[in-house]
């Protein structure tokens, strides 16, 4: 429901103001840029879901491998007394806390192509035990802001963008990102468990939470220790390392339960061109309503009007010019991308907006593509609390990030 009236206020929102532009200014080309819009983006949905279809198949293919060989089962039973209490709903032991686990695996990898098909079969195992097939359950909520809140620990597409619009020093926002994101993280679980009443005073939870600030710590130490070149390779290489590894172990696992791997991933990968079918229209329906927001300008008002707000307080509007990038991630990360890069090619890649527009990019996901592609996969209607969840843990990384960069490059 909340996202049929956000996507009705995009059009709405839209049509009124290339309307002023037109009558007032004389703007006849708002009207055309706007229609231009809905076809580009419409292509622009297409072209991404078909592009996910192999990466579906492969990573649906190797799932059902890891469930076969057992792989997936022995993840939920090591998870299951924190999942246990953030996901009071899901049976324990259940295969699903496993893709769950996976699936946030390859988000703090930043290896994002793995990440949705792996969120994808998770989804689908979640929607296997909702009891109202049409209606976000708890535990969908959860998973779905745990992906929102965008946890990444190697961000290497921002690194390499950096490098590319010649940044001195293309790692110089490695450590904002990690401290970003992972306040995003944990406001984000904070926020969902005071909607699902979900208590987070016992020992598990804080154990699991102290342990993950621990080691959150010692990553930013040991990365600190590296120079930037060093950093570079060592973040690249690790993700990949450890990609392969999850593919190589599933496979061994197969062979040790003696499956047949072969037909095992043939039989997961068929579900990979169903299920980006069926993402289609869920995609095209957010990206054209985002694209129409776009081009009618009321994104360039909203800025400026928040910069005049800002600075009528007498406040610090430095951070205003990367807030762009900022407002689009929630929508769109294509869109955000471009933000960042635009950002940088105006101000500069060592500039404050440049790397405040970094930190943005890297201190959250996509949350609306992702309600949308993933809700949608599985025809959920009804999204409860998921939005203002998902915004709520946005909001606290856009505000950590600005304190963050300040603290670090102002």
């Amino acid at each position: 429901m909340v996202l049929n009236y956000i996507w009705i206020a995009f059009f709405v929102i839209a049509f009124f103001v290339a309307l002023v532009r037109l009558v007032f200014w004389g703007d006849f080309d708002v009207f055309p840029a706007m229609m231009d819009s809905t076809f580009s983006s419409s292509k622009t949905a297409f072209e991404i879901s078909l592009g996910l279809t192999g990466v579906l198949s492969l990573w649906l293919g190797v799932m059902k491998i890891g469930e076969r060989g057992g792989v997936v089962n022995v993840l939920a039973r090591l998870l299951s007394p924190l999942f246990v209490k953030l996901f009071p709903d899901i049976p324990k032991g259940h295969p699903v806390t496993g893709s769950i686990f996976m699936n946030i695996a390859a988000n703090m990898l930043g290896l994002d192509n793995a990440a949705t098909p792996l969120g994808l079969k998770a989804m689908e195992q979640l929607q296997e035990i909702n009891p109202k097939k049409d209606t976000a359950s708890n535990p969908m909520i959860m998973f779905l802001v745990l992906n929102t809140s965008g946890l990444t620990l190697i961000p290497v597409s921002i690194l390499v963008y950096r490098a590319q619009m010649g940044a001195a020093q293309p790692t110089d926002i490695f450590i904002p990102i990690l401290l970003a994101t992972f306040f995003s993280t944990i406001m984000g679980v904070l926020i969902t468990s005071i909607y699902q009443r979900i208590n987070l005073f016992n020992r598990v939870i804080i154990l699991a939470l102290g342990g993950a600030c621990l080691l959150v710590s010692g990553i930013i130490w040991g990365f600190s220790q590296l120079d930037g070149e060093t950093m570079n390779r060592v973040s690249t290489t690790s993700a990949n390392i450890l990609l392969m590894l999850i593919i190589i172990a599933f496979i061994l696992a197969g062979v040790f339960k003696k499956v047949n791997v072969y037909d095992a991933f043939i039989e997961g990968a068929k579900d990979g061109f169903s299920t980006a079918v069926r993402i289609i229209p869920y995609l095209v329906a957010i990206l054209v309503g985002i694209g129409v927001f776009r081009a009618s300008g009321a994104m360039d008002y909203l800025i400026d009007g928040i910069r005049s707000g800002i600075e009528l307080t007498g406040m610090n509007s430095d951070f205003v010019g990367a807030l762009p990038t900022a407002l689009m991630k929630p929508l769109s990360g294509s869109g955000a991308r471009g933000m960042m890069v635009d950002a940088m090619t105006t101000y500069g890649a060592d500039s404050f907006i440049g790397r405040l527009s970094c930190v943005f990019q890297g201190s959250t996901d996509t949350t609306f593509y992702i309600l949308a592609v993933y809700f949608g996969s599985v025809g959920i209607r009804h999204t409860r609390h998921a939005v203002a969840c998902g915004l709520l843990a946005d909001l606290a990384g856009i505000i950590a990030a600005i304190f963050i960069c300040y603290l670090f490059f102002s």
